[in-house]
């Protein structure tokens, strides 16, 4: 089944030094754009991460330190990926959870001003559990007929993701062929930051997603505990989420 768009969605896929989004590293992205019209474009860039490999993660991908010496870093491919993302609406394989927020740290890092929270993402690894409950692997076997060679090759990756999803459509006619349903659909949680450490309750309204104060308005956190704001900024929490909470707070004083 061809996918119904709006906008062109970009399937694309991350490998990295590791798995933590603050520390962590971009080392290879690869994606598949396609178009409203049907037209598929793709490209897959190796990044110089500025920092060391670990043999772990060389095991797993296959790149090394030596791959990647002469590559540019993500800071000079930045503007080249933001003028491909800009108005496309994204998808991946687990993507929700760390492939987005990720690629949102290091366009921060970057310095590269990229406004995502008004696109739709769909992770066809939600999909996935929530009708079968299996891994990557597992669902281009179930789905597609066919052995997925080159795992954690972000190419192989990604082409096996956009297929997936097109084959969970022809397999189940209750999913809707709408990019904002799918959108809604693999959506565990309605984030306020792509880490999810903020998320909107049923009235709309953000709350802390974490730790003691977990479930309690934002808002309110700030107001009865200043130092709340303080401990988060010279913690070890993403760029993105340190940016939404100083926008709230901000809020705060402007609405006084």
């Amino acid at each position: 089944m061809q996918l119904n768009l709006r906008n062109p969605l970009i399937f694309f896929d991350l490998e990295t030094t590791g798995i933590n989004i603050v520390k962590d590293r971009i080392v290879e992205i690869s994606y598949v754009k396609v178009s409203p019209n049907g037209k598929e474009e793709s490209k897959t860039f190796l990044v110089n991460p500025g920092i060391p490999i670990p043999p772990e993660s060389t095991a797993i991908h296959g790149i090394s330190d030596e791959d990647v010496k002469d590559c540019p870093t993500f800071k000079e491919i930045a503007k080249t990926l933001a003028t491909q993302i800009e108005g496309c609406d994204l998808a991946g394989y687990n993507s929700n959870r760390f492939d987005i927020p990720m690629l949102v740290e290091e366009f921060l890092r970057a310095e590269v001003d990229i406004d995502l929270n008004k696109r739709k993402f769909i992770d066809v690894q939600t999909i996935f559990h929530k009708m079968e409950q299996r891994t990557l692997s597992a669902a281009y076997k179930f789905y597609c007929g066919k052995d997925l060679e080159n795992a954690h090759s972000a190419e192989a990756d990604t082409i096996a993701t956009y297929e997936i999803l097109k084959a969970q459509l022809d397999r189940y006619p209750e999913l809707e062929n709408d990019i904002n349903y799918l959108s809604k659909f693999s959506s565990f949680t309605n984030n306020v930051d792509f880490a999810g450490r903020m998320i909107y309750n049923e009235d709309g309204k953000e709350v802390i997603n974490f730790g003691k104060y977990k479930g309690q308005l934002v808002d309110e956190v700030l107001k009865k505990d200043p130092a709340y704001y303080g401990w988060v900024m010279n913690g070890d929490f993403p760029l993105n989420t340190k940016k939404i909470l100083t926008e709230i707070k901000l809020r705060g004083f402007n609405s006084k």
